[in-house]
């Protein structure tokens, strides 16, 4: 009988055993032989092999599938190649995250990993002699702010100033001078620079002699994603994730080989994550709606 009994538990733990959750699954088996993929920010594919080359060969090594890199124009253009299958990951920031879930309603983008900046806000900075304490001193001022659509110089600054009571066409003058944005404020041309947190090291590498202040600073902004288009297969993504997650330092360590991704993402204490989801990103969603600008 104790016999009888044994071989009947073996049996069932046997039985319990293969009728477990499956081993998960390599990203070869179950995603499309290639993927291609885009950076919203980068122009060109000379740019993108710069940037991303290592990147895309870690990636494959790891994955098992092959990356394409994919040009786009702008980040329009990039949710249009999302919405039709033209690409399947997406390196973007917040804004674009946003921009492309409100655009693609029916299938919006996911998140595969995201890249965690611990200094990426908005400051306003001004000249250290400027009689400008804070926002409330600079109604009628000139203010230099970045690239329509920029979180960081734009989307975020302009937020803070319409929360600080301002008509941003009534009763500033806003002037979006793009990469020129530190210059404007050393040269004198703009009262006030509303950018990145980073942008003082542009002013300090115009004006290494000068001396300038932070008038108001945002909380944190959530990282940069990397979208994952939503008609790829939903096993096709847990599998990806899970093997990247697997392998994240040395994906990193590929991520940050190139120059400008070194400037970028090294040098600011940047890491990657995958713990970021759709709402971590309702901040921006609703810096949006403060600042009154569309999401188109």
């Amino acid at each position: 009988m104790l016999k009888k009994i044994t071989l009947a538990a073996a049996l069932a733990a046997t039985t319990a055993l293969f009728a477990g959750p499956a081993l998960a699954q390599a990203p070869k088996d179950v995603c499309p032989a290639t993927l291609k993929m885009a950076d919203t920010g980068i122009e060109g594919m000379s740019g993108l092999e710069e940037s991303f080359g290592p990147f895309a060969r870690k990636f494959e090594e790891i994955a098992g599938v092959k990356i394409a890199l994919y040009g786009l124009s702008n980040r329009t253009a990039a949710g249009t190649a999302l919405q039709f299958g033209e690409v399947d990951l997406v390196f973007a920031g917040p804004s674009e995250f946003v921009l492309f879930s409100d655009m693609l309603k029916e299938e919006k983008p996911e998140i595969l990993f995201a890249i965690l900046r611990p200094h990426y806000g908005t400051s306003f900075f001004v000249k250290d002699e400027s009689p400008i304490q804070s926002l409330a001193d600079i109604k009628g001022k000139k203010v230099a702010l970045k690239d329509v659509g920029s979180t960081s110089g734009h989307i975020f600054p302009s937020q803070m100033l319409v929360e600080a009571g301002y008509d941003m066409d009534k009763d500033l003058q806003i002037v979006m001078a793009g990469d020129v944005r530190a210059a404007a404020l050393v040269n004198g041309d703009v009262d006030v620079l509303g950018g990145g947190n980073s942008d003082i090291e542009d002013i300090a590498e115009l004006d290494p002699n000068g001396k300038y202040r932070t008038i108001a600073k945002s909380e944190i902004l959530p990282g940069d994603p990397v979208i994952l288009r939503a008609g790829l297969p939903a096993e096709c993504k847990t599998a990806l994730r899970a093997t990247l997650e697997a392998n994240k330092d040395a994906l990193w360590a590929a991520l940050i080989e190139t120059p400008e991704n070194q400037d970028k993402f090294l040098d600011k204490d940047a890491s990657l994550t995958f713990d970021l989801t759709p709402a971590d990103y309702d901040i921006v969603r609703q810096a949006y709606a403060a600042a009154r600008i569309p999401l188109n």
